[in-house]
């Protein structure tokens, strides 16, 4: 490299700080060691004019290096020639990090501040949550109402899909997980009702667990992790590949064609399946009944029409379109609520699982208490 093309520079005392002159090439390449030697021989003065007419040559890294180590202003800087463009480009790159949030006191006061914190945050998104369900259940209840008055709105293909989807290609684990559900039920009654000389009910046993509560419960349990995390996914999934804006874009209502569809299959085959859950869950109950306590089949159906009759399996099916409404609403919101990335999916499927299972333990639990008091 040319020796008159070195980084170099020059100080003059000038009114207000320093006059500083700069030659040759302030660039990554030739400035080399230049910038130290003008911090030291300014030593904590301020650069108050700037003359750049002896540049030879000027990259960013000059600019950042001028900037950065001597506190030369960028407006002066951007005085010199073709330093304008890389003055704003400095501006940009000599950005300062934010510093990092204030976590509050140290010490004994630490885990106590941070619980209450924990707290806040756990109300601000209950909070955010009720609001999110209200406006999402307001908006299902208007699309809802426009396909009442107009019935051409319904879309009879993505509704049978869903019913396919949800409901028939689900009725296998839900009958599977009930008739162990029912043998399960069936063994631990015989086991300990044999003891007192009673092992004759456990039919009535198997027949109010499998009709009034397991039945239903574990169906929609499986729902709640099989097809609200479905829900979800999907809808998520054509939030993040826009797909749903394409949709109101020309004119189409999601809740419309996305919505609507899901929450009639849901409204459709969960009581569908619950009676199959109830018809798996007694096939369990009796086969167990049979091996155990030598009870026939017959016998074991003549006491359960007698003793159980068909009030604890309405009981039972009376919860399934509720169960349906909660797990099909809470899919496909938390689906409607993704956004642009990948980890914002995962986390909204995970909540859907999560809330869907939390709802059908809370209403089972309402729905016991109601039957309590109304002597159901």
């Amino acid at each position: 490299m040319n020796v008159e093309h070195h980084a170099r520079f020059e100080l003059a005392d000038a009114p207000g700080g320093v006059r500083l002159a700069i030659f040759g090439d302030w660039t990554a390449v030739g400035m080399g060691r230049a910038p130290e030697r003008l911090v030291q021989a300014l030593r904590g003065r301020a650069v108050a004019h700037l003359d750049g007419s002896g540049l030879h040559r000027l990259d960013l890294s000059g600019v950042c290096a001028l900037a950065e180590k001597a506190r030369v202003p960028l407006d002066l800087l951007a005085a010199t020639p073709g330093g304008e463009d890389l003055a704003a480009l400095a501006r940009l790159a000599l950005v300062k990090a934010p510093s990092p949030p204030d976590r509050g006191p140290s010490g004994l006061f630490r885990a106590p501040i941070l619980g209450l914190a924990s707290i806040g945050r756990g109300v601000h998104f209950a909070r955010s949550q009720f609001l999110a369900n209200l406006v999402f259940y307001g908006r299902l209840i208007a699309s809802a109402a426009r396909l009442v008055v107009q019935p051409a709105r319904f879309r009879p293909a993505a509704t049978f899909s869903q019913m396919q989807r949800a409901g028939l290609e689900a009725a296998p684990i839900v009958a599977a997980t009930n008739f162990f559900v029912g043998a399960t039920i069936a063994f631990l009654g015989a086991s300990l009702l044999a003891q007192f000389g009673a092992a004759i009910f456990t039919v009535e046993l198997v027949g109010v667990g499998v009709l009034r509560e397991f039945a239903v419960i574990i169906t929609a349990v499986i729902l709640a992790g099989r097809s609200a995390s479905s829900f979800a996914a999907e809808i998520g999934a054509m939030r993040m590949n826009q797909e749903v804006d394409a949709m109101q874009v020309m004119g189409v209502d999601p809740f419309d064609a996305l919505v609507l569809p899901r929450f009639a299959a849901m409204l459709t085959m969960t009581p569908l399946l619950t009676f199959i859950g109830v018809l798996a869950g007694l096939l369990g109950g009796m086969m167990i009944t049979w091996v155990v306590i030598d009870l026939s089949p017959l016998l074991f159906l003549t006491r359960m029409i007698a003793n159980v009759g068909v009030r604890h399996l309405w009981l039972g099916l009376v919860k399934a379109p509720v169960m349906a409404m909660v797990i099909a609403s809470i899919g496909c919101r938390q689906g409607m609520e993704v956004g642009g990335d990948v980890e914002q999916l995962g986390r909204h499927v995970t909540q859907a699982v999560v809330q869907a299972l939390f709802a059908i333990i809370m209403l089972d639990a309402v729905f016991a208490l109601a039957f309590m008091e109304l002597n159901l």
